[in-house]
């Protein structure tokens, strides 16, 4: 998808979160405030789109922790490109939701 693709607030607010390190769909929810019934479809159409890729945590770990396995989420080049558009459209992204690079100016 091109850098110029318009996102919805919500898809944006995702995107950021996953930049700012909570790169499951709970830790998502967590950051956001936003249902799992949100959530969960964004990140499938924000994978199908190519914003984002996912992994599966290996099972031994979530095992070791005694909890299911969390699949992981990680920006695409095109989806840090979509990432840096929207945070020009939405001025107030990065302040509700602080990268680390934002959290130590």
């Amino acid at each position: 998808m091109a850098s110029e693709t318009k996102l919805s607030h919500t898809a944006a607010m995702i995107l950021q979160a996953i930049d700012a390190g909570f790169v499951y769909g709970f830790g998502v929810m967590e950051m956001t405030g936003l249902p799992s019934g949100t959530v969960y479809p964004a990140l499938r159409r924000l994978e199908r789109d190519e914003l984002i890729r996912s992994q599966w945590e290996r099972q031994s770990i979530a095992d070791a922790e005694q909890r299911p396995a969390r699949k992981y989420y990680k920006l695409t080049v095109a989806g840090r490109a979509t990432l840096d558009a929207s945070r020009r459209r939405y001025p107030l992204l990065e302040r509700l939701i602080p990268t680390e690079e934002a959290k130590s100016l």
